[in-house]
Order: C-alpha cells, then structure tokens, then sequence
C-alpha cells in the first residue's frame, strides 16, 4: 500500500445539529440548509417539509420559500452542498496521507466512506434519490467537481478510465453499505484493521489494472 498509514488519525466531521435550535442571527441560508439536514436525518425523505425545517430552524414559515422555492428546491441545495462536504472531507484524508497519488487515492477512499457513514441521510440524498433536480446548475456541477476529483486520481495513480468505474464502484459499495449498517462483518472490524482492507483492495485493484502482481 505505498508508503499509506490507515492507522494515521480519523478527521472529525462535524454533525448537523439536532433538535430545534431557534436561529437568531448570521446567515439565514446556512441556518436553513443545517436544519434541512437535520430533519431529513430526523424524519426521512417522506416527512420532509419546508414548514418543519422552518420550525426547526427557529423562522417564519415563509423564510425557507423565499430562499428556496419549495422543498424540492431546499433538498437540491442541501444535495449541492453536500457534495462540497464530500470533498471537504476526502480533502481532509487526504492531507494526513503521503503526497504520492496511490496514497492519495486511497485516503480519498477512506473519506469517501467517513462521509457516508457520519452523514448517511445526506450521502442517500445525494446519491439515491431523484428529489434533488438534476438540472440545477449548481447540482450539476458541485456533482461534476467531485466526480471530476476522482478521475484525477485515478489518472494520477496510472491508471485509465476503465479503473475509475472500479475505483468509484469499491469505495460507493462499501460507504453504501456501512451507511445503512449492512456490512455487518466489516462495521465490526477494528477500525484500523478496516482501512486497512479497503486500501489493500483498492491498491490490488490499481495493481491489476497496471499489470503488477498482488503481494
């Protein structure tokens, strides 16, 4: 696994807040999507709703309408800047790993899953649900900035575009997995010892894609 220590700290994410948590100042938006959060991981997507948001958040019930149309709306905005988080905390993995690309990879890996497993109602919003709108610019491109991430990566390490779908395909898997507390033998692993298997597996499958055998 070149030179990359699974054992180095885990980032810290920090958690949306729970409960309502009247708002009082500073910026509304930012209030509003944190309360989003909070009660999408509270309620679910079926009990989602602008007024319970607005609740939460301590405003009128017309604030959240006025900054995002409706709950759709709410949900895309809330999905966009998931995807910067997503990044964030790849990016926070990232930079506690060696700085050659397979090390890199394979934090950006590793934060792939921390996202999932501590935000797991934003990840499935993210990535298995059609309430966000896809044609929203600002979707469309946080999307493509993180899907962009990866293949850099991936090209960096040596490897084609064949491996992206590899790479993307383990490290979805297993954060999809972990998220909704289905991989039971993995979810009580060590957590060391965890990281460690996922990276084996990605640097075998880097390994099987440049030709070089398997230790």
């Amino acid at each position: 696994m070149t030179g990359f220590d699974p054992c180095s700290p885990r980032p810290t994410i920090a958690l949306p807040p729970t409960g309502e948590r009247p708002y009082h100042h500073g910026d509304l938006r930012t209030a509003l999507l944190a309360a989003g959060e909070a009660e999408l991981a509270e309620r679910g997507m079926e009990a989602f709703s602008l007024r319970q948001v607005a609740r939460r958040a301590g405003v009128s019930h017309a604030a959240p309408a006025h900054h995002f149309g409706d709950a759709r709306g709410l949900l895309t905005a809330l999905a966009a800047e998931g995807f910067r988080t997503f990044l964030a905390t790849q990016a926070a993995r990232e930079a506690q790993a060696p700085p050659d690309p397979r090390s890199q990879l394979m934090a950006a890996g590793l934060g792939y899953i921390d996202f999932a497993t501590a935000r797991p109602a934003l990840f499935r919003l993210m990535f298995g649900s059609d309430r966000p709108d896809p044609t929203n610019a600002e979707m469309q491109a946080t999307g493509r900035a993180a899907y962009q991430h990866l293949v850099d990566q991936v090209t960096a390490a040596g490897c084609g575009l064949a491996e992206v779908a590899g790479v993307w395909s383990l490290a979805h898997g297993f954060a999809d997995l972990m998220s909704s507390g289905r991989m039971f033998p993995v979810i009580g692993m060590a957590p060391d010892a965890r990281e460690a298997m996922i990276c084996g597996l990605i640097g075998r499958l880097l390994d099987g894609a440049a030709g070089t055998p398997s230790p």
